[in-house]
């Protein structure tokens, strides 16, 4: 069995009719839809894999990486040597750097060899990982709104559809205060900045919203890799998560080393597929510290997560579910939540297939 083709598919989703979100890391304009890069490889033998890479702005770079870079290097290679042929690519091409749009696209070939494994053995992945949970706990992962009375709204129908933690994508305190006040004490609320301060605003930011009891401020320092910095805030008492722009193991390591996080957050569709995300888990529990994967994505890298949390994940960890809503779902309705929890798919590979009327439909090319 070889790898036949490798073919990308880049979606652009709208909201439905509703209110738009003010401007976000997402858009300089706000969020009035979801650009997603989905990635299938196929065999000579008609065996189909689905990956992901991370998207929005950046997902033009990406695209091109896969079609012009690595598919060529990857067609008529052994689709079951995953390891070894992933490796090679980035060794192939570490001369381009060891991140951004590469490993992003990089990431969703990995994870469609690794749907293509469990499909050719007829098992879910989480299987030949070591088996798993058959459900895992979720939390809300919201859009930027720059409003109170937004954030009150998108997150009181969080907590009304049983989500036991919310994450919300603000900077200023009026709204987070109004998603804790809506929330209330007993849910988790988490706060994404996406890398906006500086470490001496950071720290008096951090100060601030301490008596909103957050879980976790996530990636409160810029740039990302400023990792004494993290650890200058996290001293404050403030629990902080970050990682999701980590590009390799070794970065990971120099994270945790630094005692930077309190929670660690690899990216299946950044870090370099499965493969990587696996022994971020296994790195991570040599430093004792929890992983909560970011999985910001409604395709092949949500359930890249959820096959591996399903098998490396503790107690402590939850799925990212991004709570936008969308006109269509990749997978339409054979992945949905049930009081905050989603059930891990028992399904060959990745457990479910994209949404076919889904991709002609959204199809942005």
């Amino acid at each position: 069995m070889i790898i036949a083709e490798i073919k990308t598919f880049p979606l652009r989703i709208p909201f439905k009719p509703g209110p738009t979100s003010a401007a976000s890391a997402w858009g300089p304009k706000g969020l009035h839809a979801v650009d997603t890069l989905l990635t299938r490889v196929t065999t000579d033998q008609g065996l189909e894999g689905w990956g992901e890479s991370f998207g929005f702005t950046g997902l033009p770079v990406t695209r091109r990486a896969i079609d012009d870079v690595i598919a060529p290097m990857c067609v008529g290679q052994d689709p079951s040597q995953i390891v070894a042929l992933m490796l090679d690519v980035q060794k192939k091409l570490h001369v381009f750097g060891r991140g951004g749009p590469l490993t992003h696209a990089l990431s969703a070939v990995d994870i469609a060899l690794w749907d293509i494994a469990g499909k050719a053995a007829g098992i879910p992945l989480h299987r030949p990982l070591g088996g798993g949970q058959a459900d895992l706990p979720c939390y809300a992962s919201l859009d930027a709104y720059g409003d109170p009375d937004l954030v009150r709204h998108a997150v009181r129908q969080a907590v009304d559809a049983g989500f036991a933690g919310v994450k919300l994508h603000e900077k200023q305190l009026p709204m987070i205060s109004a998603g804790r006040a809506e929330a209330g004490p007993d849910v988790d609320l988490m706060v994404d900045v996406n890398c906006a301060w500086t470490v001496h605003q950071a720290i008096a930011k951090a100060e601030e919203l301490l008596p909103l009891k957050l879980t976790w401020l996530e990636e409160p320092v810029w740039p990302p890799e400023n990792y004494s910095g993290l650890a200058q805030v996290r001293r404050t008492g403030m629990p902080i998560a970050a990682g999701e722009n980590v590009p390799t193991l070794l970065e990971f390591d120099r994270l945790l080393g630094a005692g930077a996080v309190t929670y660690v957050q690899p990216s299946p569709a950044k870090v370099g597929g499965v493969t990587e995300l696996c022994k971020a888990f296994t790195l991570a529990s040599v430093h004792n510290v929890p992983v909560m994967p970011h999985s910001f994505y409604d395709g092949p890298g949500l359930l890249a997560a959820l096959h591996t949390v399903a098998v490396l994940g503790t107690a402590d960890t939850m799925i990212e579910w991004r709570y936008f809503d969308l006109e269509a779902q990749i997978y339409g309705d054979h992945l949905a939540l049930k009081s905050g929890r989603v059930d891990v798919p028992q399904g060959p590979g990745l457990g479910i297939d994209p949404d076919p009327d889904v991709i002609s439909t959204y199809l942005n090319t």
